[in-house]
């Protein structure tokens, strides 16, 4: 079993505005996440860290 160490992004729990919902996403997105359930963007990839443009709500480790 092969374990990810050290790596340079993290996993977000955000929440959609609009919705409320709330859904983990990765900060350095290489595409475009929306919201499952209203389909709001909630990360718009960047070439690096993703603009998110919902609320965080946890950092997750």
């Amino acid at each position: 079993m092969a374990v990810i160490q050290n790596t340079k992004g993290n996993f977000l729990r955000v929440k959609c505005m609009d919705c409320g919902n709330q859904q983990v996403v990765f900060d350095r997105a290489a595409s475009v996440v929306q919201c499952i359930i209203c389909g709001k963007t909630l990360v718009k990839p960047k070439g690096g860290k993703s603009q998110i443009t919902s609320q965080i709500v946890e950092v997750l480790d």
